[in-house]
């Protein structure tokens, strides 16, 4: 039986479509009304977004270093230039595997074992999207070579910059200082904004002092890239502010004089104006090359430098400490003076052991039986501890810490650099804070002689001569004398105020003391005499020779060979000219030297030498022979009108260098 056939209903599936067209209809307008609202959202309400985002994949901002300001010394000599270089550059993100791109690169580019450590360090401070240095200062072969295989280095490409240069190499090592890579410390310490781009900070003297001013401001590119992200063109140009030039007011030709004089001694001259503290040589020697710092020092440079016995990256005038010797009586015999303790005709009777009230412990003058009766002028010229050691008691510890601290010792000078060692003054305070003991008198006796606990810098006892070389007016030294926006912009001096009063009230007082330094040159008698033969205006001066050890054997009495007395002695000698109106104020030390006066001396008076040759108004001098000062014993020269010459005389030992504690 064939089963019943259904009957068609076509109303029914009519509403049947009509229901589901409906359905899918409201369906497609729901899909075109979500599809129109995500346009609008893209499109309209995060148009900005977007649009910079698209923007950033074709435009790339590319950060302009500025350049750093040049270093000048007085006189427009350039000390610290910019030089074009190439160096090689790698975006992390770009390279897929480090590792194996390196050792491609290596075949085409020696990179050293340096650049590799140097390159893996900055590689771990800095972000994946910013370049990295990876070898410095490309050659010209380097780069063609480069340029041919350019394209087997994604993200590694050849950068110009410029360079930091020091066209004297070790000359002004210790005063410019240098610079050297940004590391981990730099970036936490910098502003990134103003740093964006640069890859080298200030590290040591000016270089580092004035950082703020050499530096300037970053500008920016703006640089139209493809898809491997390389340049097609530049859009925008934002330059950057290039930092200031500075002029420092030392003389390249004084400080040239002042290093050779030293002939590879170590040792260490400053020379200030006493009539506005402006530093015109600081020299230290050995020294070393700053260029070397630069790009980053190589492991056996650097372990040379560190490694030498005579120490060439210690800045031995800022932070060389030393026992100052007898170069501090004609502070000490001022202070008599101005402190109404003496009289500049006051006598003292040197007998060659000085003795403490009540104490058996005795206190040496140079000369055995002594110098008979003398008074300041005599003290100083002939050195006489004596004289000196009974000052120093008289005035006590106190009055006689307070009144050197006047002059500067026992804290920094204040000059424009970083680093600068305090020193130490003798004082109640500073022993009890350092040893917890008390003060005992003999401290107080050899403090007079510049000897137990004194330490001074080179700077220091500069600084202390160009108060007193300037009557007492004390200035700070400063290194930088002016700055300048630009090549063609006008120099704007740096001011450099008295940093107080005057140390002197009385001008009798200070021409005591500047007779007495003058004989020490100038009288045959003088320790120092013959320093001033053929210099055309009168030399002021001291000489000192400060003892490292204590005599406690009779070594020193019977040894008098000069290799065995250098072994034993810093050298110091002090001076200033024109002396009866000061220009300029030297202090030189050796750091082993037999005698001040024959020894340091020299140098000094070649410092003046070539002082001198920068003076338009100075009359022509007649430069100290090759042999050095005349021999002990000859003839005096009649007196030129300015100067005098004639032979030298021995230098004063400091007394005793440990400190003398009663029973």
């Amino acid at each position: 039986m064939k089963p019943r056939r259904a009957i068609k209903d076509a109303r029914s599936e009519g509403e049947l479509f009509r229901r589901r067209a409906l359905a899918g209809f409201v369906l497609i307008l729901l899909g075109l009304a979500g599809l129109v609202g995500r346009y609008v959202f893209l499109q309209v309400a995060r148009y900005d977004e977007f649009a910079t985002r698209s923007e950033n994949n074709r435009v790339k901002p590319i950060p302009i270093p500025p350049a750093r300001g040049l270093i000048y010394d007085r006189n427009g000599v350039l000390l610290a230039n910019n030089v074009p270089a190439f160096r090689l550059e790698v975006v992390p993100e770009q390279v897929k595997d480090m590792d194996a791109m390196l050792q491609r690169l290596e075949r085409v580019i020696p990179l050293s074992q340096d650049d590799l450590d140097a390159f893996h360090k900055q590689l771990k401070q800095s972000r994946r999207f910013e370049s990295v240095p990876l070898k410095m200062r490309l050659t010209e072969d380097e780069i063609d070579r480069f340029a041919v295989n350019r394209w087997r280095f994604p993200g590694v490409d050849v950068v110009p910059y410029l360079n930091r240069r020091y066209p004297f190499g070790g000359l002004f090592a210790h005063v410019i200082g240098y610079v050297s890579r940004i590391d981990a410390d730099d970036l936490a310490r910098l502003d990134p904004a103003r740093y964006k781009g640069t890859t080298h900070v200030g590290r040591i003297g000016v270089e580092r002092s004035y950082e703020d001013v050499l530096h300037g401001t970053p500008g920016y590119e703006l640089v139209e890239v493809n898809a491997d992200g390389r340049t097609q063109r530049v859009l925008q140009t934002h330059p950057a502010t290039p930092g200031r030039n500075i002029y420092l007011s030392i003389d390249a030709r004084i400080q040239k004089a002042a290093e050779q004089a030293f002939d590879g001694r170590p040792g260490a001259a400053v020379a200030i104006d006493p009539r506005n503290g402006q530093v015109l040589a600081m020299v230290s020697v050995p020294t070393f090359d700053p260029n070397l710092f630069v790009d980053g020092i190589s492991h056996a440079d650097y372990d040379a430098l560190t490694s030498a016995p005579d120490k060439p990256l210690l800045n031995r005038a800022l932070r060389g400490v030393y026992p100052p010797g007898s170069t501090v009586k004609p502070f000490v015999g001022l202070g008599g003076l101005e402190l109404g303790l003496r009289t500049p005709q006051d006598t003292v009777l040197s007998t060659g052991t000085f003795y403490i009230p009540g104490q058996s412990r005795g206190y040496r003058d140079d000369r055995r039986g002594g110098f008979g009766t003398v008074d300041l002028r005599k003290a100083i010229m002939w050195s006489v501890n004596t004289y000196f050691y009974k000052l120093a008691l008289d005035m006590g510890i106190d009055r006689f810490s307070a009144w050197m601290g006047g002059f500067g010792f026992g804290r920094p000078t204040g000059i424009d650099l970083d680093g600068e060692a305090s020193g130490i003054l003798p004082s109640r305070e500073w022993k009890a804070r350092r040893y917890r003991q008390p003060w005992y008198p003999g401290e107080t006796v050899i403090a007079g002689i510049g000897q137990g606990y004194w330490a001074v810098t080179p700077l220091q006892l500069a600084h202390a001569l160009a108060t007193l070389a300037g009557h007492g007016m004390p200035y700070a030294p400063r290194l930088v004398m002016a700055t300048q926006a630009g090549l063609d912009a006008p120099k704007v001096p740096v001011p450099n105020p008295p940093s107080g009063p005057s140390l002197v009230t009385s001008q009798a007082s200070w021409q005591a003391v500047d007779q007495g330094m003058q004989m020490v040159v100038n009288d045959p008698r003088g320790t120092g005499y013959g320093l001033g033969k053929g210099f055309p205006y009168t030399i002021a001066g001291k000489s000192g020779t400060a003892e490292r050890y204590s005599r406690r054997t009779d070594a020193y009495n019977d040894n008098k060979s000069l290799a065995y007395l250098a072994s034993r002695h810093r050298a110091w000698f002090e001076m200033f000219a024109p002396a009866e109106d000061p220009r300029i104020a030297v202090a030189v030390v050796l750091e082993q030297g037999a005698w001040g006066a024959s020894s340091a001396g020299p140098i000094a008076r070649k410092i003046l030498d070539a002082w001198l040759a920068t003076q338009p108004d100075a009359p022509p001098d007649t430069p100290l022979p090759p042999e050095g000062l005349p021999p002990a014993g000859a003839p005096p020269i009649a007196p030129a009108p300015a100067a005098s010459a004639g032979p030298d005389g021995p230098d004063t030992p400091a007394g005793a260098s440990t400190p003398e504690t009663p029973p």
